[in-house]
């Protein structure tokens, strides 16, 4: 939300929430990768981004589609109007992301289980 409210300051909403949102969906990924699924060390680091990035894609899609609806339909919304909106998509997109990253991206069935880098 910060990011968004920083890069408002400067851009239109819609290039705001891509950038705050791609700056996010990586770190939320490497911190995802480490300490909610238990991956240590740089294997599968750059697959499990690119990965994810289907989830920021749909992510994306979910809060531009959101800001460019509020737009439409009261073209003179005030920022926070902007800023609801983007939280709702956003804790949509959220659970998304996390049913990505939980039954794909780092499913346990695509771990290796002699790798040392998973933990179990």
């Amino acid at each position: 939300m910060a990011l968004y409210l920083l890069a408002r300051q400067i851009m239109p909403a819609i290039w705001a929430n891509a950038l705050a949102l791609l700056i996010t969906a990586v770190a939320n990924t490497a911190a995802n990768r480490r300490f909610t699924f238990g991956v240590k060390g740089s294997a599968d680091a750059l697959r499990h981004q690119f990965e994810a990035g289907l989830g920021f894609a749909i992510g994306l899609g979910l809060t531009s589609g959101s800001v460019a609806g509020l737009h439409f339909l009261a073209p003179s919304a005030s920022h926070g109007v902007e800023l609801a909106v983007l939280v709702g998509a956003n804790a949509a997109a959220t659970i998304i992301r996390f049913v990505l990253m939980r039954l794909w991206i780092f499913s346990p069935r695509r771990r290796p289980s002699s790798s040392p880098e998973y933990a179990s």
